[in-house]
């Protein structure tokens, strides 16, 4: 009897009994990790079946990891876990601490079962691409955060689009896909709209926005508050050669110039909320403590893993705005 058993009274799908079958003979040890299955032509021939049957059934335990296919060779198994439902391709653009929180809370949401796979492009439009493209077809779900790349929607139209998921920022050419994202325009101008009445004892506010991480709306957002209260104001990409003013009010969007900026005012002798002011982006557990709190706008990254995994496990459409809130520190 060969590894492949059909039952033609059966009630069981044809393509569910192949799968069934493969994974009988891993559990029994007749095939281990990097032997060779039979060909598809084999088992349509031997079982007179039809090849997209065949096919149907090595995508889906493709597509959860357990075989892999060889270009010019044929399918080998690839993992012995066949208790894995679904097999998850997580791209995103960097790792820190509040894209931890996301990563946690979108395993522990999963549950049991799933395999999550997380790959970085690093702001890196080759990458990006390269990563794609390189696993397309190997997985049950794709989860892509496309940062502030341009032109993603032509490299993601290479996936499956009811395997897509878009996560953080979104743009105009993935409209087709479902998102958990953050509105950046909005919540920017919103969050400090809570904190005007603070900013006004400052006398100018400074963004610290390298475009080439920031995504737009950030700057969008900045400027439109500035101008509708008229606010003095400036943009700038590093702190390089800057000197620290008093009455300046610093919106820094990521950590290392958060202490970079902390630094520059303990050298300078000035004081932190008195001389000079600071909003960071995204919180964390240090921002709570660091220099007695620094004041943050922030989405609910927790609740975005969570929501997206809800999404991915009841096969769910929808375009979801994640919660932003600013949360006040003494740094202001």
């Amino acid at each position: 009897m060969g590894i492949v058993n059909i039952k033609e009274k059966s009630s069981i799908p044809k393509y569910k009994q192949i799968v069934a079958s493969i994974e009988a003979a891993i559990v029994a040890g007749t095939l281990k990790k990097g032997d060779k299955l039979p060909s598809l032509n084999s088992i349509k021939n031997q079982h007179s079946l039809s090849r997209d049957t065949v096919l149907t059934a090595f995508n889906e335990l493709k597509t959860r990891g357990i075989i892999q296919s060889i270009v010019g060779k044929g399918y080998y198994v690839n993992s012995v876990d066949v208790e894995v439902n679904h097999k998850i391709f997580l791209l995103f653009d960097e790792f820190n601490s509040f894209k931890e929180d996301l990563y946690n809370s979108f395993l522990f949401s999963l549950g049991d079962n799933i395999q999550v796979d997380i790959f970085f492009h690093h702001f890196n439009q080759d990458m990006f691409a390269k990563l794609i493209n390189d696993n397309a077809g190997d997985y049950s779900a794709y989860v892509i955060m496309p940062a502030n790349l341009k032109n993603t929607g032509q490299v993601i139209e290479r996936l499956p689009q009811d395997k897509v998921y878009i996560l953080d920022q979104t743009h105009a050419d993935l409209k087709q896909y479902p998102s958990v994202f953050q509105n950046f325009k909005k919540d920017i101008y919103q969050g400090l709209e809570v904190a005007l009445d603070k900013i006004k004892s400052y006398q100018k506010l400074v963004l610290l926005y390298p475009a080439s991480r920031q995504p737009q709306g950030i700057k969008d957002g900045f400027q439109a508050f500035c101008e509708h209260h008229n606010l003095t104001n400036e943009i700038i990409d590093s702190f390089s050669n800057r000197t620290i003013t008093a009455g300046e009010l610093y919106i820094v969007l990521d950590d290392k110039n958060l202490i970079r900026i902390i630094k520059h005012i303990k050298e300078q002798e000035l004081l932190l909320a008195k001389d000079v002011g600071i909003i960071s982006y995204n919180d964390t557990l240090l921002k709570e403590i660091v220099e007695g709190g620094i004041t943050t706008i922030s989405t609910d990254f927790n609740l975005m893993g969570q929501r997206l995994a809800e999404m991915i496990l009841n096969k769910e459409f929808a375009q979801v705005e994640n919660l932003n809130r600013l949360i006040i520190r003494k740094s202001i």
